[in-house]
């Protein structure tokens, strides 16, 4: 049975800062390697979205795609937003360069079918579409205070084609304890969402953005 104390990864921690020094800020990801677990069936879709308790380092970057009825509220709690009537205007480059420069999208409900029509083919792939799944489209005129704020310190758990979980957990200018919080956050929260729990898991390792990878021992 796979379990975890906060010694161990704050052991694991301090060996992945030995490494040597970049002249650029480095994040620190967690790899969570899976066993028993099929990819192409229906208890290996996963995606969960996790709220980092001490943040990412950095936080994300939120972008609306809404009606004229959320614009006071977007304008002023995200970083960027844009009206449903501007969507048409906008070609692949323009949509491309959405997709990376924001982390995170949420959606006007009414809006949807047009949000669909531009941004689908190219958010979907990368797992940036907004979905009701994810809470991430909302009823016109909603708070979305509270769910940008959480959206901020945020990252995504998602199996792709290989059974692993691979995600940020923070950066360098970040402290031990903090990073330990996060990181236990999110092996809690795998464990959680896996059918078999901790029996599903093979190994947890933490790296640098060009580190070598560092296996927390359980």
């Amino acid at each position: 049975m796979f379990e975890m104390e906060q010694k161990q990864v704050l052991e694991a921690i301090k060996k992945v800062r030995e490494g040597p020094k970049k002249k650029f800020l480095q994040s620190i990801e967690l790899i969570i390697n899976l066993k028993e677990i099929d990819t192409k069936k229906e208890e290996g879709k996963i995606e969960e979205f996790v709220v980092l308790p001490a943040g990412r380092g950095k936080a994300a970057k939120v972008c609306a795609l809404i009606g004229p009825e959320m614009k006071d509220i977007a304008s002023k709690i995200c970083d960027h937003y844009l009206l449903q009537g501007d969507f048409a205007k906008l070609d692949k480059r323009e949509i491309r360069k959405l997709a990376r420069d924001f982390d995170y999208f949420i959606a006007q409900a009414n809006v949807m079918p047009d949000v669909a029509k531009t941004f689908a083919r190219y958010f979907s792939p990368i797992g940036k579409m907004p979905s009701l799944k994810s809470g991430h489209v909302v009823p016109p005129k909603a708070n979305i205070e509270p769910l940008v704020k959480n959206l901020r310190n945020t990252v995504r758990l998602v199996i792709k084609k290989a059974p692993v979980f691979q995600t940020l957990v923070g950066n360098e200018t970040m402290k031990d304890e903090e990073l330990a919080q996060n990181i236990l956050t999110l092996i809690n929260a795998a464990k959680a969402r896996l059918p078999q729990g901790q029996h599903n898991i093979r190994s947890v390792l933490i790296k640098t953005t060009m580190g070598v990878p560092i296996k927390i021992t359980a």
